[in-house]
């Protein structure tokens, strides 16, 4: 009996252990289960809903791009597009063949939604098809019954009111490559845009907005059963140019008398650019629906160029335009305005001659008729006497050189070059001979039409470092309008310069006095250019060829500089007319135009919202009437390079 104790006792106490035990582990699951479902409870929940709710981005409007009285130059229209569930139709190639009957849906789309249903669920509509029509849609509407999965909605497309006229500077957007996503989740979204050129891709995340947020239930497949909480989109900034839409069409209007040619008009005094054109454009909103392959082609192969921006991307020799950078580094030099130079028709340098673009010659020049007549034989000297670097740092002062910073892409930086620059670029000394091809805008120079511009501003309003400006106001950030430091320039070299432009227009023996603006009120001084592209031989020019006798990518570029009016300059113009030849010729009569049209219209002043819009649609609705004119025929011209 005292062994079956002993076991009892034994038992119990391990009985003891073993519930202790048990207890042990129990209270241990139990404090386990309390804190995940109390402590832990928003964390879990969190990932429960994860599991069961969907975030779906919804792509905000895009801001709209105004000029500076308020006329739409970029906005959003109406874009019915349709799409195609492939979980609802047996045959969705067969679907689509019916919607065909309805709507243009090309092999090309067809293919298209094949390729995108190998990368998405079933269930996720695909776009067939957009930019359709109010008919399109209701053809689609009234047919849906015989097109299982088909449906329809409305969004937004870009629309460029103006087309080619401001295709330029506004640019457009286009879908997003592969090479352009980024961390944004609103770029993978279907049929999402992105500005491609232009303000439209300088400002592109200030015009996207704030995409906004769907929460919606899915079930366990990915399905949206539904609409749990929205969170709307904050619509992009609108955008407001300096531009005027009206003078910016007159302008492109003026140069489509040329084959390939750009201008800029801008405020001598603060900067904003009133027009900016090159010819030819191209229409942007072609872009916006998705170009056709062949005239995508079409436009590559153009020798014109028309998708280059040439006002602010094309660079060239700036030839005469560029002597008001010598005449002032010369003054600053010590070389006083009485300073005259005989020209004989050439200009020796060691047994090397230097032509002038007169071959008999100006006689005694000074620095006012220099300019006036263009002698190349008096810049050769006063740039032989001052030295390549005085006329570089005078010209970066002026704004050549480098980017001005303009607010769309792919400005042309333009080249200056020094003694130091052709050392470093290439290995070699600087030689003289080169100094003197530098003074006259010849040689390495180039510049942009919109140094030009600034060049001409910075010399007319008194010596300011004024640079161009396009945007002029952003929504909820105001102004973009600076105050300009001034350069240090004397203010009698700059009126004796400003004498010589003068001279250029309205005297006589200027080189641009046939292109005077004849008209009472108005007036303009300014200066012409002509670039060299290829020199003719000796043996062409024994053979009697001209110029203008060359292919038309073989001939000089024909430029000018301007402002008016002359007793109080405000606004400022550049031409370049590509291969025009001579600037007194062809590229000074579009400047004055473009000078005269600019003074009546006098967009610094404040026009109504209604009467600019009024203004700029009877223009376009004029232009659109008038069918474009023939290429201007070849101009005689003189046979030297670097003179008007």
């Amino acid at each position: 009996m005292n062994r079956d104790m002993e076991r009892y006792k034994e038992f119990s106490r391990r009985a003891l252990i073993i519930g202790a035990g048990q207890a042990a582990i129990f209270a241990v699951l139990a404090g386990r289960l309390g804190f995940l479902q109390v402590v832990e409870q928003e964390k879990f929940q969190m990932l429960s809903d994860r599991n069961r709710i969907s975030m779906r981005l919804v792509a905000a409007g895009r801001g709209e791009i105004m000029d500076r009285f308020g006329v739409p130059l970029a906005i959003n229209t109406q874009n019915f597009r349709s799409f195609v569930v492939p979980e609802q139709t047996d045959d969705v190639e067969k679907t689509l063949e019916k919607l065909a009957h309805f709507i243009p849906v090309t092999e090309e789309d067809k293919q298209e939604v094949l390729v995108q249903m190998t990368r998405h669920r079933r269930f996720t509509p695909l776009l067939v098809k957009e930019n359709l029509t109010w008919d399109d849609m209701a053809r689609v509407e009234m047919n849906l019954p015989d097109l299982p999965g088909v449906s329809i909605d409305e969004g937004e497309i870009r629309s460029y009111p103006f087309g080619a006229a401001t295709s330029h500077i506004i640019g457009y957007v286009g879908r997003v490559s592969q090479s352009e996503l980024t961390d944004d989740p609103v770029m993978t979204l279907p049929g999402f845009r992105i500005g491609k050129n232009g303000v439209e891709k300088s400002f592109d995340e200030t015009l996207r907005g704030t995409a906004g947020q769907v929460q919606a239930e899915v079930n366990v497949v990915g399905r949206e059963i539904r609409e749990l909480n929205r969170a709307d989109p904050k619509k992009g900034h609108r955008l407001t140019l300096t531009l005027d839409a009206d003078l910016q069409m007159q302008c492109q209007e003026m140069l489509a008398r040329e084959r390939s040619a750009s201008a800029v008009v801008m405020d001598a005094h603060n900067g904003e650019v009133y027009a900016l054109c090159s010819h030819p454009g191209f229409d942007p909103n072609l872009f916006s629906r998705g170009i056709p392959a062949d005239v995508w082609e079409e436009l590559l192969a153009d020798d014109t160029h028309p998708l280059t921006n040439k006002a602010v991307s094309g660079q060239y020799p700036p030839g005469s335009t560029f002597k008001m950078v010598t005449s002032l580094a010369a003054l600053e030099a010590g070389i006083g305005p009485g300073f005259k130079v005989f020209c004989p028709g050439y200009y020796m340098l060691g047994n090397h001659k230097f032509h002038c673009w007169k071959q008999g010659g100006h006689g005694y020049v000074d620095a006012v008729q220099a300019l006036a007549q263009s002698c190349d034989c008096y810049y050769y000297e006063v740039g032989k006497r001052i030295g390549v670097d005085a006329i570089a740092k005078m010209a970066r002062r002026l704004g050549f050189g480098d980017r001005l910073g303009f607010e769309i892409p792919n400005e042309g930086p333009g080249l200056i070059p020094d003694r130091a620059w052709k050392q470093r670029r290439r290995g070699e000394a600087w030689q003289q001979g080169e100094t003197l091809n530098t003074a006259i805008g010849q040689g390495h120079v180039l510049a942009t039409p919109l140094q030009l511009a600034t060049m001409t501003a910075r010399l007319v309003n008194g010596g300011r470092a004024v640079k161009p400006l396009l945007v002029r106001t952003i929504e909820e950030e105001g102004s973009q309008l600076k105050n300009w430091p001034s350069l240090g320039l004397d203010p009698n070299h700059l009126a004796i310069v400003m004498r010589g432009m003068n001279a250029v227009v309205n005297e006589a023996r200027g080189t641009a006095a046939g292109a005077r603006i004849r008209e009472e009120g108005y007036s303009m001084a300014g200066k012409t250019g002509t670039a060299q592209v290829r020199a003719i031989t000796a043996a062409q020019r024994a053979a009697g060829v001209k110029n203008e006798d060359l292919p038309w990518r073989q001939r000089h570029h024909a430029l000018f500089v301007g402002y008016g009016p002359v007793e109080n300059p405000r606004y400022v113009v550049s031409v370049v007319v590509e291969h025009g030849v001579g600037g007194s010729k062809a590229a000074a009569p579009l400047a004055r135009d473009i000078l005269l049209a600019t003074q009546k219209r006098d967009p610094q002043k404040i026009h109504t919202v209604d009467e600019a819009i009024e203004a700029a649609m009877k223009e376009k609705a004029r232009i659109e009437k008038t069918a474009p004119g023939p290429a201007r025929p070849p101009v005689k011209t003189n046979k030297r390079t670097s003179g008007g």
